[in-house]
């Protein structure tokens, strides 16, 4: 059951919007709250924070305390009831943690998605196997968790993929991720084979970024993230930010602009989906285990970035390599941007 557009990112639309009429009326909350009868302001504050699935009745009547005209008045209410996404959509999609709730919402009405991820591969790509097994070892964290009924919404939300009107999606790699790391042969083998199945839908993009590739000025996200635009314009661009605990979720366009740049750099020093299928290929046929041994810049897959990392290696000495994720190099690196639009960028 695919939505036209992201519940989550409609709320806080909505809320923004309505957040503006109030002001625009020199109302305060509480002027609001009186007038409408409410008994307190978190109601309201709720539903102009996007924190809430409003009622579309509560709607109406705050479109009548701000005299909204048409049309913008039909435009709202549009956008309320895509706010307001009924429970048959949730019980379409079965059990859903609060978290992969959120997740669900914006790949729902997602036109384009992309996701980098430094250490395991992203839920929509995962096979039944895998997830199981990364599952399974959250319960260390949150053993509260429900296996099975969280395997069975990752699995529902894959469906998004396959769906008629899919989203263009690109799944950016660290080389890491597509590691077995002592998963069982059985497991790794039907990741393998899934990855390279869905890697041939014209509509996914996977890209491995190799050990040896260094991205611009040797800058590596600090978490894995993932980004989302929708069909209309005027719904904010989101990015993602997975944690251990609580997600963040970004909208400003200063912090999604960081994200975008970032997300070249890292697209620039991958190798290219052609050179990645063939990689993974390899692995699945157990012929290789290392990224192949190609001028990868020849396909346009990031080479300038892949041989300055050969050639770092090299001046090192055997067994290392640039700084990864995580080192002073890469947590403290202030960013260049000779060749791109903006200031020079310290990445959160």
């Amino acid at each position: 059951m695919p939505l036209s557009s992201s519940p989550v990112i409609r709320r806080a639309r909505l809320g923004a919007e309505l957040r503006q009429l109030r002001r625009r009326e020199a109302l305060t909350l509480e002027q609001v709250c009186a007038r409408l009868g409410w008994a307190s302001t978190s109601k309201l504050s709720r539903i102009e924070l996007g924190q809430s699935r409003p009622d579309l009745a509560d709607v109406l009547d705050l479109l009548d305390v701000y005299e909204v005209p048409s049309p913008q008045r039909e435009a709202l209410i549009v956008i309320a009831r895509d706010a307001a996404t009924g429970r048959g959509w949730w019980k379409a999609l079965g059990e859903m943690s609060e978290r992969q709730r959120t997740y669900a919402e914006l790949e729902a009405g997602a036109a384009s998605i992309v996701e980098y991820q430094p250490t395991v591969l992203p839920g929509l790509l995962q096979a039944p196997g895998y997830a199981r097994l990364r599952i399974t070892a959250g319960r260390l964290l949150h053993p509260d968790v429900d296996v099975e009924a969280d395997l069975r919404a990752r699995l529902t939300r894959q469906g998004v993929l396959r769906r008629p009107d899919p989203p263009q999606y690109t799944a950016l790699l660290d080389e890491r991720a597509c590691d077995p790391a002592g998963l069982p042969a059985d497991v790794w083998r039907e990741q393998l084979d899934q990855l390279l199945a869905l890697a041939e839908l014209p509509h996914v993009t996977i890209r491995v970024v190799p050990r040896t590739a260094v991205p611009r000025g040797g800058a590596y996200p600090l978490t894995a993230f993932s980004c989302y635009s929708f069909p209309d314009p005027a719904d904010p661009r989101t990015v993602m930010l997975e944690a251990l605990t609580t997600d963040v979720r970004l909208a400003s366009d200063a912090d999604v602009g960081r994200y975008d740049r970032m997300t070249g750099w890292l697209s620039a020093a991958a190798l290219s989906a052609a050179e990645t299928v063939e990689l993974l290929g390899r692995r699945a046929a157990g012929l290789a285990v290392g990224p192949p041994a190609v001028a990868v810049g020849a396909a346009g897959g990031g080479g300038a970035a892949h041989r300055a990392g050969e050639a770092g290696e090299a001046a090192d000495g055997p067994g290392t390599r640039p700084a990864g994720p995580g080192s002073p190099v890469a947590v403290e690196a202030t960013l260049g941007v000779d060749d791109l639009a903006g200031d020079p960028v310290r990445l959160p």
